[in-house]
């Protein structure tokens, strides 16, 4: 009787695990069918708006019953539920609904591109003109993103479940940062397509930003059930296992001695040493969509050109002869009519991208504004014992995770931007001169919203002057960070503070912009300028400890244990 009672409820322990698995697939699938549904929201819908317009039924159907729960944790409630139901039908089926979900984005976001077609034929302001194809790139990506998602669902395995979600959340958050940066082209153009495209993107902007609230949910909800199976990396609560910061000398040598051994597949050298005199010339020859990590070597040399790693060239490994003798160079820049987006001197787009012992840079100067020199949005993307340098927009941290390691990073204003979950370890970020009436500002974060999973986290690194801007300090008055987008997020931890940075340590972007809903914080930095007591009081600057502090290390906040180490370089997976 007793091996019965136990045999029963083992069968009952069994199902009810069995219950909360398919209850949580079924969860996570119709996450990306509400993520991806757009377009269908009806004209003048407010924020949070979930009851306006909607009628109670004796019988609700199971789908809409579904949707209705689903939908419950977003922004745009009305506009969540609406998209789908009008094209899902009486399905119950989850994969059904993702695959409405799908058609629905994909048809939506294609408008939006035809429609970026439709209004460039009619701008006749050139700046206008490139933000429209600038949008139509864009949107491609956000489509690729949102196709990532989708595919995720066909190898989906309950053991990876945490994985699927912070992939979910990252992919979502690209998502809406192509979106705005599409918009934010249109600034200083003429004509009203940048209030069309407007219009165009905001049912895609509202669902995705519903996406994002829905997979918040999805992440409480399951760190709270601590379903078996689960992979070791916890979603809400901290992670206790340790990992080694640094290994033993041998080791460490080996590591740093990694470029030496790697065999490369291509080489690149303008003394004629190599198949290749440019780096386009090589990329040419690269395999797209691969899986297996690719080589190439760039020797010695100052390449000037504009250098695109493309959405399809994959697991590219790019290594210099050193920073300062492997330098990619341009000088593209605003002021000579090129929007910001499309400055950069070397673009990294394409997925698992890493670059080491090499340089890139844009010479325009301080006087031609944004001019960028590195752009990255390649997710997993890592960057070691590289210098960037430039002015105003040096380094931009477009999307997705990124990690950088023992770089060199100068600039005037802004100079690391983006919307990009990413972590510097023991980097030098170097101040430079401005114009005579230019103030300095360190980072500039554009966190759109609350719920996306990104910050700019900087570890051990070193907030310091150019020799040729020591002398002016006290008159270009150089800060930490001011807010870009709302939600901009931005962690210093561990890291020495020189005098140039200004006691108030941050600074508004205009007005009282986001000065409430920011999120800046220091902890146990060092240096003359790291005293906090004359720090601003806003609301959005947060004290932080270190236990808290720990969230936003490479281990936990871009998952960095799965990715970072194979590399073979020198890595902190936590508080260093």
């Amino acid at each position: 009787m007793s091996n019965g009672f136990a045999n029963a409820e083992g069968d009952k322990k069994k199902k009810k695990i069995a219950i909360i698995s398919v209850s949580s697939l079924i969860l996570v699938a119709m996450v990306v069918a509400v993520t991806v549904g757009v377009n269908n929201a009806p004209h003048g819908e407010e924020h949070g708006d979930d009851n306006h317009g909607s009628e109670t039924t004796p019988e609700i159907t199971s789908s809409t019953k579904a949707i209705q729960a689903i939908c419950q944790p977003t922004d745009y409630k009305e506009t969540c539920e609406k998209s789908l139901e009008a094209e899902a039908g009486n399905t119950t089926d989850p994969k059904e609904l993702v695959k409405v979900g799908f058609k629905i984005a994909t048809r939506s976001l294609n408008e939006a591109i035809k429609n970026s077609t439709t209004l460039k034929e009619l701008a006749k302001d050139p700046r206008t003109n490139q933000a429209l194809q600038n949008c139509r790139e864009l949107l491609e990506y956000a489509i690729d993103d949102l196709n990532q998602s989708f595919e995720r669902i066909g190898t989906f395995q309950m053991s990876k479940l945490d994985d699927f979600v912070a992939d979910l959340k990252i992919w979502l958050s690209g998502a809406l940062t192509y979106e705005q940066t599409c918009l934010d082209g249109f600034e200083n153009t003429t004509g009203d397509a940048g209030v069309r495209m407007q219009e165009f993107l905001k049912s895609a902007q509202q669902m995705t930003t519903n996406g994002l609230g829905i997979v918040n949910e999805l992440s409480t909800i399951l760190g709270s059930l601590q379903l078996p199976g689960m992979s070791g990396r916890r979603l809400l609560e901290d992670d206790d296992r340790e990992m080694p910061s640094w290994v033993s000398d041998g080791k460490r040598r080996l590591m740093q001695a990694g470029a030496a051994a790697m065999k490369p597949d291509l080489v690149v050298a303008q003394d004629g040493s190599g198949k290749y005199k440019t780096i386009n010339a090589a990329l040419a020859d690269v395999p797209l969509k691969s899986n297996k990590t690719f080589v190439i070597h760039v020797k010695a040399g100052i390449y000037k050109e504009i250098v695109v790693i493309p959405k399809h060239m994959t697991h590219l490994t790019m290594y210099g002869d050193g920073p300062t003798k492997t330098v990619v160079t341009g000088s593209l820049n605003f002021i000579d009519g090129i929007q910001t987006f499309k400055t950069a001197t070397f673009s990294a787009i394409g997925a698992n991208f890493y670059a080491r012992d090499m340089g890139f840079e844009n010479t325009a100067g301080a006087a031609k504004h944004q001019a960028v020199a590195l752009r990255v949005q390649s997710d997993r993307s890592i960057f070691f014992n590289c210098q960037i340098d430039g002015y105003q927009d040096t380094l931009y941290a477009h999307a997705h995770r990124q990690f950088y390691r023992d770089c060199t990073i100068s600039g005037t204003i802004d100079f690391v931007f983006g919307n990009a979950a990413t972590n510097f370890q023991n980097c030098k970020l170097v101040v430079r001169k401005p114009l005579d009436n230019q103030q300095c500002i360190v980072t500039a974060h554009g966190r759109l919203n609350r719920k996306e999973p990104t910050a700019l986290i900087f570890q051990s690194c070193h907030f310091m002057g150019d020799p040729a801007y020591l002398p002016f300090k006290a008159i270009n008055k150089a800060y930490l960070g001011r807010p870009w987008k709302e939600y901009s997020r931005t962690i210093i931890i561990g890291s020495t503070i020189d005098d140039i940075i200004q006691p108030e340590g941050w600074l508004p972007w205009m007005g009282d912009f986001g000065l409430n809903t920011l999120f800046y914080a220091e902890v146990q930095n060092k240096g003359a300028g790291a005293d906090e007591s004359k720090r601003v009081k806003w609301r959005g600057i947060k004290h932080i400890t270190p236990q808290h502090a720990a969230d936003f290390t490479p281990r936990r906040f871009i998952d960095g244990d799965a990715w970072i180490p194979a590399k073979g370089i020198p890595y902190s997976s936590g508080m260093m």
